[in-house]
């Protein structure tokens, strides 16, 4: 049965297309992972079926009586009651048979003679408990703390109101909200943003036992091979169908490649043949055959594979890096009685490619911090080697001058590659962040979100500083701008310290791990090994 139907759907923003002629159908049980670059209308998608846009053309219809969740990125909770009292309420009618049968209980214990009341209370008891096991009442306590135990709610963030939290924190608290309601249809922009492996597996492990449909916006590629039926992309503003999950589609989109490529041959073969029909008319055909000639000559070249690779090793070509750039001894850092870390010691050397891992407020993120001078270590040492250049990408980020262009921004970082490497080759590379000669011209302050991370990534892949820190870079990069950063990575004669919780970015790109609150570790102890 269809609960969601995109019947030949259009729309557009002002001058901008968004979508065209898409068609959509959410059938009961579906897991839909849906995917495309940033900008492409994903979430145009979802605000579709909410109601909250509507279409230029065609219809988006809803089976009746289904509820619907939505999980934004960007969290709507809000107020000063605590994540507890939110939670608590949703189980409001099982709460209410709760009150009943303890007054049942106390009425029975009150009345032991076996009057026609008490067998009128056993009764009502007895449809009290088939009501509680319908609604899977007896144990919504324990769901609660394992909702909030696996997104890493302490006790203070249990007990503080909503107002009170980080945007991260509401986060977590919508997507704790959104999933115990239980609703029939979800909706999730980017649901893994802001959780640790830990939580990302809970949310993987709770789609086992949840039985409605879903639509998922991510970018998180091991995610959605675990949890998704079909990957629909967005794409040149159409729906592109692909059965099965993230793996599947890589494969299936080769093939559907391959075969456009094919399609084009036959194409432009017919193109030529109508061509060779519009030169008998001399004058007119000398023109039209000309512009025909230069649309199969640009289609050609954008069809044409970038030699991705070859790119990014002209561009880091001239990057000369030390052997040892730092050394880190005995480092010890706590917040009151938490014990961060304490005696760690490691190096950062030339290739190095260090994965942080570890919980939601283990101290991963301090540890950059600390490498980066912005916090004091308690105890022990972190010596940069002699003219190390390091950048930190959420730094960078933070500090984007929103009157600024995209081009100078990319640019204009002192040392920068951009100044070395071939103008060529830098376009070819920002061609690979998506960045078209009109974005290039762009103010900051009228990016979108991922468009000033993608900045902020080609700024630091193009600082010519010899390490670079970063701290969950994937968090608002689509997928395209991911693959180009794991390559640039990859191909990287520097050092990286990232902090991930993107389990398929961190098998690719890591040769070296961190690992925070280790099975065997003791308080502050970090395990520094091989990938």
């Amino acid at each position: 049965m269809s609960l969601i139907r995109l019947n030949d759907v259009s729309v557009r923003f002002e001058n901008a297309q968004i979508l065209r002629e898409a068609f959509f159908r959410l059938e009961t049980g579906d897991r839909v992972g849906l995917i495309g670059k940033n900008g492409s209308g994903k979430t145009s998608i979802l605000k579709l079926v909410l109601g909250q846009v509507l279409p230029d053309t065609g219809t988006v219809s809803l089976d009746a009586d289904i509820k619907v969740g939505y999980f934004s990125q960007f969290s709507e909770l809000n107020g000063q009651s605590t994540i507890l009292e939110v939670l608590d309420e949703l189980f409001a009618p099982i709460k209410a048979i709760e009150a009943e049968l303890a007054s049942i209980d106390a009425a029975i214990a009150a009345d032991p003679s076996g009057s026609a009341e008490l067998d009128r209370l056993i009764h009502r008891q007895a449809e009290l408990f088939e009501d509680m096991d319908r609604l899977d009442g007896w144990d919504y306590t324990r769901r609660i703390d394992t909702a909030l135990t696996t997104l890493g709610f302490d006790e203070a963030h249990r007990v503080c109101s909503i107002d009170e939290l980080s945007g991260g924190w509401r986060n977590r608290a919508a997507l704790a909200k959104i999933l115990l309601e239980g609703p029939d249809v979800l909706l999730l922009d980017e649901p893994t943003n802001y959780l640790d492996v830990a939580g990302v597996e809970w949310l993987e492990a709770w789609f086992r036992t949840f039985r409605g449909a879903a639509i998922i916006v991510s970018h998180d590629r091991r995610f959605l091979d675990a949890v998704v039926t079909r990957i629909i992309e967005v794409e040149n503003f159409h729906l592109h169908e692909y059965p099965g999950n993230f793996g599947e589609y890589v494969v299936q989109k080769q093939f559907r490649l391959k075969n456009l490529e094919q399609q084009f041959v036959h194409e432009s073969e017919l193109l030529a043949f109508e061509a060779e029909g519009i030169a008998d008319r001399r004058e007119a055909a000398k023109a039209a055959t000309r512009d025909l000639g230069n649309q199969l000559a640009k289609i050609k070249k954008a069809r044409t594979p970038r030699p991705v690779d070859q790119i990014i090793t002209e561009i880091y070509g001239g990057l000369h890096v030390k052997d040892v750039l730092c050394r880190v001894e005995s480092l010890g850092k706590s917040y009151g009685d938490k014990v961060l870390f304490q005696g760690l010691s490691f190096e950062i050397r030339r290739g190095n490619r260090i994965v942080v891992l570890g919980a939601n407020g283990s101290g991963k993120t301090t540890l950059l911090r600390v490498l980066t001078g912005e916090e004091r270590a308690d105890s022990g040492e972190v010596a940069w080697a002699s003219g190390t250049a390091v950048v930190s990408y959420n730094q960078v980020l933070a500090e984007l001058d929103d009157t600024d262009t995209v081009t100078h921004a990319v640019n204009a970082m002192p040392g920068s590659l951009a100044f070395t490497a071939t103008r060529k080759s830098v376009g070819r590379f920002l061609s690979m962040f998506q960045f078209s000669e009109a974005d290039l011209k762009q103010k900051i302050g009228n990016l979108s979100g991922g468009q000033r991370a993608r900045v902020a990534m080609a700024q630091c892949l193009l600082s010519g500083a010899s390490v670079l820190l970063l701290d969950e870079p994937t968090n608002h990069l689509d997928m395209s701008s991911t693959q180009v950063m794991e390559r640039a990575l990859l191909h990287f004669p520097g050092a990286v310290v990232v902090v991930s919780h993107d389990r398929f970015f961190s098998d690719k790109i890591a040769n070296r791990h961190l690992v925070f609150g280790g099975d065997t570790a003791a308080p502050g102890e970090i395990e520094v090994r091989a990938a």
